[in-house]
């Protein structure tokens, strides 16, 4: 009788050692591909666009209180000038672009469940998003400046990374406004 409890102790720990290895496993990869993520974004400029800028001591830094939440929902930025040519006009905090196909924001990157960009995004939409200059891979344009065509070209992990990364970064709530198309202003 002793014995089959030895055993059975036995046989129950190295079983939950093998579980408690891979799931310790699975944490380590997911945190690795969060860091990659973050890594990523701080690398390819994503906060020059969808983090507001304030002036700081050296002229305008990212405000970090504000990270990739976009253009900011209570600025107001005047209709774009008629189009002209090969031209684009930016708005301070950095966050809004003016040129021939109109009136475009940056979009709030955090995940907050109301207006955050990537709230309805699976990870597969969000590849074809940046593969396809098409919103959630099937919709309206992505808009300048938005680099999708230079991001179109990084690997499945990396985008895969960025999306785990914005999903846990904290969320802010930003209702970012519509773009404004040319000829719909």
């Amino acid at each position: 009788m002793k014995i089959s409890r030895i055993v059975l102790l036995a046989a129950a720990v190295a079983i939950s050692v093998p579980a408690a290895a891979v799931a310790q496993s699975k944490k380590s990869a997911k945190n690795a591909q969060v860091k990659r993520g973050e890594y990523l974004v701080n690398s390819v400029g994503c906060h020059d666009c969808h983090t507001p800028m304030k002036m700081g001591a050296n002229g305008p830094e990212p405000d970090m209180t504000r990270m990739l939440s976009g253009h900011p929902q209570d600025m107001q930025v005047p209709p774009a000038p008629a189009s002209s040519g090969p031209w684009v006009i930016h708005a301070a905090p950095l966050t809004a672009w003016s040129g021939p196909w109109g009136l475009s924001f940056a979009a709030n990157l955090t995940p907050d469940p109301e207006t955050g960009v990537l709230r309805d995004f699976t990870e597969q939409q969000f590849i074809q998003a940046i593969r396809t200059g098409k919103h959630q891979g099937q919709g309206r344009p992505i808009l300048p400046p938005m680099p999708w065509p230079a991001f179109k070209n990084m690997t499945d992990a990396d985008l895969k990374a960025i999306f785990a990364y914005l999903r846990q970064i904290p969320p802010i709530k930003n209702k970012v406004p519509d773009p404004v198309l040319a000829g719909a202003q």
